[in-house]
């Protein structure tokens, strides 16, 4: 059976309320705090409560940042602000300064998590997002953006809480509703912005999400929250017939007619071709780009969210030897994929063409060995299991310890089988 989740995003979308919605669903918040003490940020704590809004109990998250003694709540364009009731605190650290961070020092604070790489990409999918948007609107190379809300130790929570969460729900599917947007004007940072503010508004041209306007009065959607839609839609419409299996609802705080909660539906379908996913593989053929011009093409490509990028020997026209690049995306990131292959390579056309993929059912699970602790991803096929090893563990453990790659590899296995085997699970 496959597993979607669809996010309705009826009241807009922003990091926190994603945050509440993904624990409301299940996400286990031991696992997320442990995610987040392993970056050694100081200077903010988190809450977890509940919250009506219109009569509807949702999951009320938000990060206290603390400054001076004094806790402030965070404020990212001045909405989706929240009140905070009956719920409990994590705290770290007591002095706090917003500081002004690009892009790459987000990314060194991103790598110090104990997680799978997964969770890192996604993460660090998600400020790309955001600063390619920042970077449009001010006019400025990448490089230079400076994030301030976004940069802020509040935002780093709520994405990095994201993609912990999405990984610990074992989601991979998701469908993305038309995000819902007000109208007027917001005080920030850089002064008065018109809603939606710009860096909103260019991811959610850049990457074709539907929009569609209220008459609230203010902004919905803010970037953070466009830019987690981006990063995780994978699909466009839902299936034709599907099992609903449980409903999370993130609070927000601001006043509308409706109830201000982003909900999200966790649903199955029992067609197997919901693993089906289509694809789309882009080629074309170099004969005048150097090696290290290569080696950046893919890496930018996969960093970008390509599910694949590889390199065919091939021989052209005049005899030339040359290569082959050859990309395998979703749809969604297609756009964004041929852009990065425009300019960071010497191509001057692309071939495309749609694939079908079949993906096994697969989620992450940590076991704990003798040289140290491994995430093991583990794949079912029908009444068949397989385990595999994450590289990036094996890799950790081997440089620490000094263990050989292959004992370290077997043992993780047979441990993940052994455990797998006697709790019943396969």
């Amino acid at each position: 059976m496959g597993k979607i989740l669809y996010l309705e995003c009826n009241s807009g979308i922003s990091g926190d309320m994603t945050v509440g919605m993904l624990l409301d669903l299940g996400a286990d918040r031991k696992v997320l705090v442990k995610a987040l003490d392993s970056m050694q940020l100081d200077g903010y704590h988190l809450h977890f409560g509940r919250k009506e809004t219109c009569g509807l109990d949702a999951f009320d998250f938000d990060v206290h940042l603390e400054a001076d003694g004094h806790s402030h709540e965070k404020n990212e364009h001045n909405d989706h602000e929240k009140a905070h009731h009956h719920g409990e605190a994590h705290t770290h650290g007591e002095a706090h300064h917003h500081t002004h961070r690009n892009l790459y020092d987000i990314y060194e604070i991103i790598d110090r998590l104990n997680t799978g790489e997964r969770v890192k990409e996604l993460a660090r999918k998600m400020f790309r997002i955001v600063a390619e948007a920042e970077a449009k609107a001010h006019g400025l190379p990448v490089e230079q953006v400076h994030f301030h809300e976004v940069g802020a130790i509040d935002s780093i929570i709520d994405i990095v809480s994201v993609a912990v969460c999405i990984d610990n729900l074992g989601i991979e599917e998701v469908v993305v509703s038309p995000l819902s947007e007000g109208h007027g004007h917001v005080h920030c940072q850089h002064g008065t912005l018109p809603v939606p503010v710009p860096a909103t508004a260019n991811i959610i041209s850049a990457w074709g999400l539907e929009l569609r306007f209220t008459d609230n009065e203010g902004e919905m959607v803010t970037p953070t929250g466009a830019a987690i839609a981006a990063a995780l839609r994978t699909r466009k419409e839902l299936p034709d017939a599907c099992r609903l299996l449980k409903i999370g609802m993130g609070a927000g705080n601001k006043v509308f007619r409706q109830a201000n909660v982003l909900r999200g539906m966790l649903l199955e379908t029992e067609d197997s071709k919901v693993l089906e996913t289509k694809l789309w593989v882009m080629e074309t053929n170099l004969d005048d780009s150097t090696g290290e011009m290569l080696g950046l093409t893919m890496e930018m490509l996969l960093e970008a969210g390509a599910a694949d990028v590889w390199y065919t020997p091939v021989y052209m026209k005049k005899n030339r030897p040359a290569y082959q690049l050859s990309v395998l995306c979703k749809e969604t990131d297609r756009e964004l994929l041929e852009d990065i292959l425009m300019t960071q390579s010497t191509t001057i056309g692309i071939r495309r063409y749609p694939v079908q993929r079949t993906v096994l059912e697969r989620e992450m699970k940590m076991v704990k060995t003798p040289y140290g602790i491994v995430e093991i991803k583990i794949c079912r096929h029908k009444d068949k299991f397989f385990f595999y090893p994450e590289y990036e563990s094996i890799r950790r453990i081997c440089k620490e310890t000094g263990a050989d790659f292959q004992n370290v590899y077997y043992e993780a296995r047979r441990v993940a089988e052994a455990e797998c085997h006697s709790q019943s699970l396969c």
